[in-house]
């Protein structure tokens, strides 16, 4: 049923299949496309009869205007992959010819025909990645690349004009192509090459954090303004016109992503605040012939409480939403700001929070100064000595500790059982520069798992640990590196949690995976010392919970499978629970038994020791 607000009428039916697998409205009109059996259909109104745009589509093999598996995790962050131009007048869409991509097959025990065989598209590494071509009414366009190649970002610039990002399988260069519609067919017109990283002798690196970020279009409709690393490692806006990119700020600083772009200022959120890599604010800063430096915007604002911050802006930038998401409970909002801005907070109401004196922020060691954060049980007193559980993710660009509300597992464990509560950023984590990033860059599973490690002893240190009594646990990637840390066999931990943890990175995927660590037959060293399998003798001296799903289609439940085949051969100990058809979020009725479980193993380890 669709309500045309202008006729406040109710178009019934509007005849839609039973299954859509993609809805877009165009930006103008009452046009929509959907897709529907992997084939793209695009009404013109509401009442028009569907036009179906495509016809190839097929399961697990052609996929038209949505992203496969690997393009919706790795890439796009959306089950979308088609595009309308900005007045709606043409349409671009991504095909996916996933043909010979690799299938991983699990079991699906809930089905009446038990068990029911699932099927999954999943380019692990080091095999064929998806073919990708971007479409539009029919026409392909060709990417310039001559090897593998990712598809990561469709812009339009105006209704004849399109950009489009590729990337090289190793991630470490980015095309920008653009493409022109001369009346009759659409024709390459520009080809911006630009590594993501400008210094050359440093090309070996990883583009950006994840994927190339957006490309804010200037006037000329040609020139572009983009956050790329600058020549001293931190990312940064420059101004790229005819392939050359000249920085517009700069600083021991990052800009996480641009916001806004108009005529005279754009707008972007960073972490430049007193140099403080665990704060974010909203920026502006105008261009021009020389750009101003930049003007903070939320800097002085409920400082007490609003540390975190970002912005939702209208359209012209006229206004723009202020969200706080930062130690306390913001105040709902109170006045507007200069320059028509008005200032909304995202409010939060739990029933009990811990005081901001409780937390703790500060910089911890090596091999320069980085953060960490503590969260201190109610009546802290620096004379007792208190269990800790180390809270980790730890993956590539990665960010656990910062300025923001929380209000989870961890609070009621330090509220509730008198645990402190600690996270680390170590070497690989983002927003801090490049160095710091880009230090586990083919090497998964060394610095970033050695630098909680040594964080640990670091806190011992400070007198108030019981060097006897501390775990660490983890999801996903968390779940890899708290894995790691006790097959490091370093006595320091009593116990850990794993949740979905990756064993081998030849079973992940390949657009992540390659991304960091180059493929297996370029690299087999680095891969055969990151597993978790292979430190499995080391597990003899530790209290060791295993959780996975066994429909996790992200990391799969082979992963886990892996792990307990190699404990076994090795006459470990351990606890584990899988959780039957729950995939990598263990949501519903897995998620709260999944706590539950944990928090009963975590007593048994730091409360109730044997």
């Amino acid at each position: 049923m669709i309500f045309i607000f202008h006729c406040r009428t109710f178009v019934t039916p509007v005849n839609l299949p039973t299954v859509v697998q993609y809805f877009a409205w165009a930006p103008t009109g009452h046009k929509y496309a959907y897709v529907s059996d992997f084939n793209i259909y695009v009404k013109n109104d509401v009442t028009a009869e569907a036009v179906q745009v495509t016809h190839n589509g097929k399961k697990n093999e052609i996929l038209n205007g949505i992203p496969d598996w690997v393009y919706e995790e790795e890439v796009f962050a959306s089950n979308g992959a088609l595009w309308w131009s900005s007045t709606g007048k043409y349409l671009a869409y991504l095909e996916l010819n996933d043909t010979e991509v690799h299938k991983v097959e699990f079991s699906w025990y809930g089905s009446d025909q038990y068990p029911q065989t699932m099927a999954v598209p999943y380019p692990k590494a080091n095999t064929i990645s998806s073919w990708s071509a971007l479409c539009e009414n029919l026409v392909t366009f060709c990417c310039l690349l001559l090897s593998d190649h990712i598809l990561c970002s469709v812009t339009w610039v105006t209704d004849e004009r399109i950009a489009v990002q590729w990337l090289t399988r190793k991630q470490n260069y980015v095309i920008v192509q653009i493409y022109d519609f001369n009346g009759g067919r659409w024709r390459e017109s520009q080809v911006s090459i630009t590594s993501l990283v400008p210094c050359l002798v440093r090309e070996s690196y990883f583009v950006s954090y994840y994927m190339p970020l957006p490309l804010f279009f200037a006037e000329d409709n040609l020139s572009f303004y983009k956050v790329l690393s600058d020549t001293q490692g931190y990312k940064h806006i420059h101004y790229v016109k005819d392939g050359k990119a000249t920085p517009i700020t700069s600083g021991k600083w990052e800009v996480i992503y641009i916001c806004k772009l108009t005529k005279d200022a754009i707008y972007f959120v960073s972490n430049q605040y007193q140099g403080i890599p665990v704060k974010r604010n909203l920026y502006k800063v105008m261009i021009g012939s020389s750009p101003s430096a930049p003007q903070c915007l939320t800097c002085d604002l409920y400082k007490d409480r609003c540390q975190y911050n970002s912005g939702y802006f209208s359209f012209d930038a006229s206004y723009y939403r202020m969200d706080c998401y930062g130690q306390l409970p913001p105040t709902p909002p109170l006045n507007s700001l200069k320059q028509s801005l008005v200032f909304t907070s995202q409010g939060r109401s739990p029933n009990h929070f811990m005081s901001q004196n409780d937390l703790s922020y500060l910089l911890l060691f090596l091999p320069t100064d980085l953060w960490y954060q503590m969260m201190l049980p109610p009546n802290f007193k620096k004379s007792k000595k208190y269990p800790l559980l180390i809270d980790v993710y730890a993956g590539p660009c990665s960010q656990r500790v910062d300025y923001r509300f929380k209000l989870n597992w961890g609070t009621y464990l330090s509220s509730t059982h008198g645990i402190i509560i600690a996270s680390f950023d170590g070497r690989g984590s983002g927003y801090q520069g490049d160095e710091i990033m880009h230090a586990i860059y083919k090497r998964l599973g060394t610095f970033e798992v050695e630098d909680q490690i040594i964080a640990v002893r670091k806190f011992i240190d400070m007198g108030f640990i019981d060097k006897d009594r501390i775990a660490i646990w983890g999801w996903s990637y968390g779940g890899y590196v708290t894995s790691m840390a006790l097959g490091a066999g370093t006595g320091l931990f009593k116990c850990g949690i794993a949740v979905a943890p990756v064993a081998k990175w030849e079973y992940y995927d390949a657009v992540y995976t390659e991304r960091y660590m180059g493929k297996p037959t370029e690299n087999s060293d680095a891969y055969q010392n990151s597993t978790v399998t292979a430190r499995a003798k080391n597990f003899q001296n530790v209290d060791y919970l295993l959780v996975h799903g066994t429909a996790d289609d992200n990391v799969h439940f082979q992963q886990a499978a892996q792990i307990s085949k190699a404990l076994v051969d090795e006459q470990v100990d351990f606890e584990t629970m899988w959780y039957t058809d729950k995939d990598h979020t263990l949501g519903g009725s897995a998620y709260r038994h999944t706590y539950t479980l944990m928090s009963h193993f975590l007593q048994k380890c730091l409360l109730n020791p044997k």
